[in-house]
């Protein structure tokens, strides 16, 4: 069974979608209405801007589903069993498995990196990766930080945990995690605490514009980053949607998940190859690819 995978935030490149602009008439017209849409050029800033311009969030966002998306648009065969995305991510497998529309999930995306970066500007926070340590210990650890907000925020594959939470909080965890045996603990280059109670303001603010929002009958499961668990009734998706911000994603499980339900075969759609090396991390044998 193939299921098909969605990277979020961090895998975004300069020149990142130009050759499927160039070779696919599909993939140009995404692109040309993404700018419509959007209300600036965004395919300027993909394919020749500067790293700079590419790492501000109301970019990277767009940048990363309008590449993923446009890929499974015009990937060869592309009949996933199951669908699933990291963070963000969630967004362009929802929009290629046909439970949103592009133009929507383009509105929802842009809305959702304006809120959150909002959210971070209002209170500064931030992020760290802790490699070597196992989940209930790092779990443990951010419990035990008193006075601050820390929580485990992306379950990546076993080993490799990212924290999020105040600058502050971030700091002393950091420490701690390293006396507790962590091999690494790395404070990541990002704006804010994503997925903590952090995101509460930019969660009520994206809350309503997926209520107005029309969700439809899939072509198949979405394994959801909340519970890892696969969704195909729109009122869960949405419910499931809204509450991302604020809760952790849990990628290791959903990729358990999927293996367990019969996934043999993960292929990424979108830029950059993150997925891939994290599905192998959870299952050596497991079959892994980038969209065609």
């Amino acid at each position: 069974m193939k299921a098909y995978v969605f990277p979020g935030q961090g895998s975004q490149f300069v020149g990142m979608g130009k050759d499927l602009y160039e070779q696919h008439e599909e993939a140009k017209q995404l692109f040309d209405k993404a700018n419509e849409i959007l209300g600036f050029n965004i395919t300027e800033i993909m394919f020749n801007g500067t790293d700079e311009e590419l790492k501000q969030t109301k970019v990277t966002q767009p940048a990363i589903f309008l590449h993923s998306v446009a890929q499974a648009a015009v990937a060869k065969d592309f009949a996933p069993d199951m669908v699933a995305g990291h963070s963000l991510g969630e967004f362009s497998a929802l929009v290629a498995s046909k439970v949103l529309s592009f133009e929507d999930g383009l509105r929802l995306v842009s809305k959702r990196a304006l809120a959150m970066q909002a959210a971070c500007e209002a209170n500064p926070s931030t992020m760290a990766a802790i490699l070597g340590l196992a989940d209930e210990k790092v779990e443990e650890v951010c419990a035990s930080v008193e006075g601050e907000v820390v929580v485990a925020a992306n379950y990546n594959c076993p080993g490799q945990l990212v924290i999020s939470g105040s600058n502050k909080g971030i700091e002393i965890a950091c420490e701690k995690m390293k006396e507790a045996g962590a091999k690494r603990a790395l404070p990541l280059p990002v704006g804010g605490a994503f997925h903590s109670p952090l995101m509460k303001p930019a969660e009520e603010e994206l809350a309503k514009a997926i209520e107005e929002t029309t969700f439809s009958q899939g072509i198949c499961p979405i394994y959801q980053n909340v519970d890892a668990k696969p969704h195909t009734d729109p009122t869960e998706i949405k419910k499931n949607l809204i509450s991302q911000l604020t809760a952790p994603v849990r990628w290791t499980q959903s990729v358990q998940q999927m293996l367990a339900d019969g996934a043999t075969h993960f292929v990424e759609c979108g830029p950059g190859k993150v997925l891939q090396g994290l599905v192998k991390k959870i299952e050596r044998t497991a079959e892994v690819s980038s969209a065609e």
